[in-house]
């Protein structure tokens, strides 16, 4: 099989992007993204829920999720370009997290997956609780136990975690682990908030002592569907890095085409405008990248992994180079609360290296390309 020349992003999903663009940038402007950040502490996140609804009543949510569920039933390139929007705009909502859920819960397959990917499709926050303490998500890695009906342990690292109205936990059974829905009001589960640096989303660890679950996936399932929805899960954070990194670069470069030095504008000089030419040529490649791997998931699974590998790799380093010339071009103010290019630099640090970072996207690649050999 092969993908289509134009990654099968046709007008309907051009019209989305349009749209989600326009929304972003009528509701959260720059100004307001940066008001919520400064009004974030420990009694929330910095977000707004009147917000999300607006986003579930719009669809969004259900971008990912099957008709037959009450979804929109879009490929995977709408659902990417969804993520690239929210990353121009740092959105911080369960956005990438719920579309994230949406592709693990396709993979499980089950009815109790589609009635959750149902909720979703209504505008449900789902988070991802599968990575254990160490940061490992493949196979059976786990801190949580499922017995008699209900769940034991810990899970790690879990995004947006208080933002979501359901957890999708991996924990272990009798035969090898499994995916099990909880509610975020459920009796017996506490969410323990982290310290991150990305100030735009929130971050927690579950803490689970008899909590009542339902069965997603059962016993021994966990491993196959995670893996089978890990190409949609690198490139939807690809996608986000993307979008934050275009507009740190189109931020520093309007910067560097007013402030001057030495009487002249800072991008007539080439220690400045020669480095914004290698970040606009990183980002376009890593676009490139990650409509790619969007494409390879809906016209050609079997090079899915290894597009979205090449995906992650390339967007977190054009990422994390062009946020450290963001902040170095605009001088003694760049890395100040006050410019909001720290806003975007501290969330691109943190998606650098959720779910992998550039150098382990690489050597996963490399074992890919070598296994085939």
């Amino acid at each position: 099989m092969s993908s289509p020349s134009n990654f099968g992003f046709g007008e309907e999903e051009q019209a989305l992007r349009d749209a989600a663009r326009k929304f972003l940038a009528e509701q959260l402007p720059t100004d307001r993204l940066h008001r919520l950040a400064a009004a974030r502490d420990a009694s929330g996140p910095a977000w707004e829920p009147a917000l999300w609804r607006q986003m579930g009543e719009l669809g969004w949510t259900g971008v990912g999720v099957p008709e037959r569920c009450g979804g929109v039933g879009m490929p995977t390139v709408a659902a990417v370009a969804l993520a690239e929007e929210a990353g121009r705009a740092a959105l911080p909502s369960p956005l990438i997290g719920t579309l994230q859920a949406s592709a693990v819960l396709a993979a499980c397959g089950s009815s109790a997956a589609d009635v959750l990917l149902a909720e979703i499709a209504q505008g449900e926050a789902v988070a991802l609780a599968i990575t254990a303490q160490r940061g490992a998500w493949r196979g059976d890695a786990c801190d949580a136990e499922y017995r008699d009906g209900a769940l034991y342990g810990t899970a790690h690292w879990v995004q947006d975690a208080a933002k979501a109205g359901v957890f999708l936990v991996k924990a272990r059974g009798a035969t090898g682990a499994g995916l099990y829905a909880v509610r975020a009001a459920a009796p017996g589960l506490a969410v323990l908030p982290d310290a991150i640096v990305d100030l735009t989303r929130d971050q927690g660890r579950l803490s689970l002592e008899a909590v009542p679950a339902i069965e997603i996936a059962p016993p021994g399932a966990a491993a196959a569907a995670i893996a089978a929805a890990e190409p949609a899960l690198f490139t939807l954070v690809a996608a986000d890095l993307c979008g934050a990194a275009e507009w740190l670069l189109q931020t520093t470069a309007e910067y560097a085409r007013v402030r001057q030095q030495f009487d002249r504008q800072i991008g007539f000089f080439q220690a400045v405008k020669h480095p914004l030419v290698d970040a606009m040529i990183a980002i376009d490649g890593a676009r490139s990248h990650v409509y790619n791997a969007a494409a390879a998931i809906d016209h050609d699974p079997a090079a899915a992994l290894r597009a979205a590998h090449m995906a992650k790799a390339a967007a977190s380093d054009a990422a994390t180079f062009g946020a450290s010339r963001a902040v170095q071009f605009h001088g003694g103010i760049g890395f100040t609360w006050e410019c909001h290019v720290q806003l975007y630099f501290k969330r691109q640090l943190h998606n650098a290296s959720l779910f992998g970072d550039a150098a382990w996207h690489r050597a996963c690649l490399a074992e890919v390309l070598f296994s085939a050999a």
